[in-house]
């Protein structure tokens, strides 16, 4: 095993999710996610029916400021608004990687604090829904251009929840294992010998 091969063993990237309003359910993808992935973790809020930018976003801060090493982060609905509002005012090297779900309209929640959806110094990806009650399409990938983000259109998708038939979802960990291992320093190297 190479130096690098073993500095990335030493140093898994971990799962952080950021549930939306109300959390998510044990039937949600965010929870399926966490159980297939090992030493995930869930920003918690103090009140999940109340949505507070800054003080959802310093629950996002506080988690990250927890965790050594590198994070990728899987958010959804108005976890995505706290995630993005997070990541635009703090200094955040460990995450390297960002999944927005169905993230809701800024314009809905003008009520929990001012949005400014500035570009990320991250990768990251939205995901989102010609159907999505919450949030437009073409204001999803608005949001995701302001990120400089990737973006997805599911189609006919719903809020990409519970109800809209998301419980277990292999594309959204496929989507946190792309990001995973892009942080890592052999993805590079594998890159060079491909494209080099």
């Amino acid at each position: 095993m190479n130096e690098r091969s073993a500095r990335n063993a030493a140093t898994p990237v971990t799962l952080v999710t950021v549930p939306g309003l109300y959390g998510s359910e044990d039937a949600h993808w965010q929870s399926w996610l966490e159980g297939e992935t090992p030493g995930a973790r869930r920003v918690e809020q103090r009140d999940w029916s109340t949505p507070n930018l800054a003080i959802w976003s310093d629950a996002v801060l506080d988690m990250l400021a927890d965790i050594d090493g590198p994070v990728v982060i899987a958010a959804h609905s108005f976890g995505c608004l706290a995630t993005g509002h997070a990541l635009n005012h703090a200094y955040l090297p460990n995450v390297k990687g960002v999944l927005f779900v169905a993230p809701a309209s800024p314009a809905k929640f003008r009520f929990a604090g001012a949005f400014n959806g500035r570009r990320l110094d991250t990768l990251s990806l939205v995901v989102g829904s010609e159907t999505d009650p919450w949030m437009p399409l073409d204001d999803a990938r608005t949001l995701a251009q302001r990120w400089n983000s990737a973006f997805v259109n599911l189609g006919d998708a719903g809020h990409i929840n519970t109800s809209a038939g998301f419980g277990p979802w292999p594309l959204a960990k496929h989507f946190v294992e792309t990001l995973a291992r892009r942080v890592s320093p052999d993805y590079e190297e594998e890159a060079q010998r491909a494209y080099g």
